[in-house]
């Protein structure tokens, strides 16, 4: 059974693959289906869904349109959790395979720098960095990738050092190769697939994290984001509502979306563990 197969049959993986490519094509059309500035003004004020074909989802505080800053903000929730994730693996990745790999003084001061930043929740992390640094696109993925690289550096650390003393290791030392070579070059591709599984919690966790900044006013003011549009609709809950639930719809089914995703990867794991 190949892999895509084994992760098709599991019906928390076809949810998630479903909401993901939804969320993908959103994220792709944007452009193309709203090109014009997403935050110019589209209507009169605080119009209610469904009564302007022209703007669907109806329009905000400023006559904005909602439907377009839904599919604008698809792009920015995408790009923040692909980018984060990416860089909280691979610095994580780097580290816990020195770590693991070097052992000794190396190890010792690798993971108690791990330590350090495991004592601070995440979030109150990347509020100080965004406070500090200033909201962009680019401080925020910094900042939740800088909260998020410890969980990939302990499962990789723990990885290279079941890994680092089997045969073809010590085959790669008896030939001469250099130990960052071996360490990364052996060791490192063995051990990434524990620390890819990650990717679903911290893909998610960066979205929420995004979206939670956003509505304290730390997200990048350049760009539309669900978090932003959730902040701009609590002043009017009362009378227009829509303008919090539509985003909030969003946000949730993206984050349940990528775990249901996630959990179809570990399901169709263990199916081919069982079957091999």
């Amino acid at each position: 059974m190949s892999r895509l197969r084994r992760f098709l049959s599991t019906p928390e993986a076809v949810a998630g693959a479903l909401i993901l490519a939804l969320l993908a094509v959103m994220a792709l059309v944007a452009p193309l289906l709203f090109s014009g500035d997403p935050q110019a003004i589209a209507g009169p004020a605080l119009q209610p869904p469904f009564r302007d074909w022209s703007v669907p989802l109806g329009t905000d505080r400023l006559g904005r349109d909602v439907l377009a800053e839904l599919f604008h903000g698809a792009r920015t929730s995408l790009a923040v959790g692909l980018a984060a994730a990416a860089a909280a693996l691979l610095i994580g990745a780097v580290v816990g395979t020195l770590a693991g790999f070097a052992g000794g003084l190396i190890d010792e001061v690798l993971m108690r720098i791990t330590d350090a930043f495991q004592t601070v929740p995440s979030f109150l992390l990347a509020l100080a960095f965004v406070s500090i640094v200033g909201p962009s696109l680019g401080v925020v993925v910094a900042a939740i990738a800088l909260s998020a690289w410890t969980g990939p550096a302990r499962v990789a650390r723990a990885e290279v050092l079941s890994i680092r003393e089997r045969d073809y290791v010590a085959g790669a030392r008896v030939i001469g190769m250099r130990p960052l070579e071996i360490a990364f070059r052996e060791v490192l591709p063995n051990a990434l697939p524990p620390v890819l599984a990650l990717s679903s919690v911290i893909v998610a966790a960066a979205i929420l994290t995004e979206a939670a900044l956003s509505f304290l006013g730390l997200g990048d003011p350049n760009r539309v984001t669900w978090g932003g549009m959730i902040a701009e609709g609590r002043t009017v809950l009362r009378t227009a509502p829509f303008l919090s639930i539509v985003p909030g719809v969003a946000l949730v089914l993206t984050v349940l979306g990528v775990h249901l995703a996630g959990e179809g990867v570990v399901e169709s794991t263990a199916m081919r563990r069982s079957l091999s």
